[in-house]
């Protein structure tokens, strides 16, 4: 069964709904028909019951093959084993914490950061559960802070995403371009160009979803790192302490769209699922996101135009560091769970060389296993070849921006940045601020131990160029 909760479910609304989707709650179900299965979920199974396993995830663009592959799993396991998935909204984190705040966690959730989840107790080391054949499997491809927390394996690798501008070449031709910009200049006259084109049939040059402070997040991941070769979200590798200033290209270029009027209208109250709606539809022009998009296009939001993904445009058109993938974590057993056994068989199975194999070819995320990317052809789906890793694709080291947040007094640099994007205001005064409250947490989560990540002067995003071209 599919669940999917919006950010309307946050609260007492959530905390209530929470009780239907966790085995760990006890005498809680899917639905009233089956609380009688979950209590003995709970208390433990006799035979031939199914033991209720739930799982969490805020990935939207793969949940038609996920189901899929739930349902088969569900029909075909040997061990009684029923698996639920609920696809949550943007507000996956604040789900989380208030799930496990209220005892009512899933067995199974993706991982939205390691350190914050291994810190807060929300995970179980997957060690005990791996034989010798899983650990050989992953042992090239383990990175600490992303996989490890000293040296105890939480969650194992499955994909990363490569991020691209994707730009809609209908709308392209109609304004007279007929590449995708290099510079954030050129990104934003050709933004401006488009939508003096398209705009009496409400097509505009650029979005991003800043709804949430991932509508700044998701260009800068993408751009800033590619712009230098010191780090990325504002930490610098090299220095070990925070710079925003390497952001400052970025959200000036999207401010001067807004200033312009090349975003499209209410980008302010957008979600990244209306945007991408929009999109198909013709709507927008250029966004930057990541290699999830093929399938969007393909299951959730099917579509007509002709569109492409390309390199993200640089502060001066070259490429200096690395287009940072994000990835490495997946997903991890609750701690709360009352069927961890069980829980690791469905890990067994998503992670199995058959399920990533077809998960990789349907283009819904660049695999990073090692017997995938061996066995796999190249995916075929329309619209991946955009996506492919080229030399400038990276995994970039953890950086300690989750702890550092936790310490944080005051707004968050995404939502600092959100909020010049759409008012403006004096950026340099705000980069100032936000280094010197991120430093001062910075030392505060270094002092107590909540992050043990310290200055690479040897760092070199340039260097990370290569790693994962295939």
């Amino acid at each position: 069964m599919l669940k999917q909760w919006g950010y309307a479910a946050l609260g007492a609304t959530l905390i209530v709904g929470l009780a239907a989707c966790s085995s760990g709650n006890e005498g809680g179900s899917s639905d009233a028909s089956n609380s009688g299965a979950a209590s003995a979920s709970a208390s433990g199974q006799s035979s031939g019951e199914k033991t209720k396993i739930s799982y969490w995830t805020p990935d939207r663009h793969d949940a038609v093959f996920m189901q899929a592959k739930i349902d088969e799993f569900n029909k075909t396991n040997t061990d009684n084993i029923e698996v639920e998935m609920t696809v949550m909204a943007d507000n996956y984190p604040d789900a989380v914490d208030i799930a496990f705040a209220s005892k009512q966690a899933p067995d199974v959730l993706q991982i939205n950061n390691l350190d914050t989840y291994v810190k807060k107790g929300y995970i179980t080391p997957l060690d005990p559960y791996m034989d010798d054949a899983t650990k050989a499997r992953f042992a090239t491809v383990l990175i600490e802070n992303k996989n490890m927390i000293d040296g105890q394996i939480y969650s194992l690798p499955n994909i990363g995403q490569t991020w691209r501008l994707i730009y809609n070449k209908d709308l392209f031709a109609k304004a007279g371009l007929t590449e995708p910009p290099k510079t954030l200049a050129e990104l934003v006259d050709y933004a401006k160009k488009i939508t003096e084109a398209g705009k009496s049939e409400g097509a505009y040059g650029f979005a991003s979803n800043l709804k949430s402070s991932s509508g700044f997040w998701r260009p800068s991941i993408t751009i800033a790192p590619a712009s230098n070769t010191t780090g990325a979200e504002g930490y610098n590798f090299q220095t070990g302490q925070f710079d925003f200033g390497s952001l400052k290209d970025v959200a000036q270029a999207l401010h001067q769209m807004m200033e312009d009027g090349s975003m499209l209208p209410g980008v302010e109250s957008l979600d990244m699922d209306p945007l991408r709606a929009q999109f198909a539809q013709g709507k927008i022009g250029m966004y930057i996101n990541h290699s999830g998009e093929p399938g969007v296009y393909k299951d959730q939001f099917p579509t007509t135009i002709d569109w492409g993904a390309a390199l993200p445009p640089t502060s001066d058109g070259t490429i200096h560091g690395a287009i940072n993938v994000v990835g490495g974590s997946y997903i991890g057993i609750s701690n709360d769970s009352p069927n961890k056994d069980k829980a690791w068989k469905f890990l067994e199975y998503v992670y199995s060389l058959d399920l990533q194999k077809e998960y990789y070819e349907s283009g819904y995320g660049v695999s990073l296993i090692p017997d995938v990317i061996e066995a796999a052809a190249t995916p075929s789906i329309p619209g991946i070849e955009g996506f492919l890793p080229t030399k400038y694709d990276a995994i970039y080291p953890a950086t300690p921006i989750t702890a550092t947040e936790a310490a944080l007094e005051g707004t968050k640099y995404a939502d600092v940045m959100t909020k010049y994007v759409v008012v403006g205001g004096d950026l340099d005064k705000l980069i100032e601020d936000l280094n010197t409250r991120y430093n001062t947490a910075l030392a505060k989560a270094r002092a107590d131990g909540t992050t043990k990540i310290e200055a690479d002067p040897d760092f070199d995003a340039a260097k990370l160029q290569g790693s994962l071209a295939q």
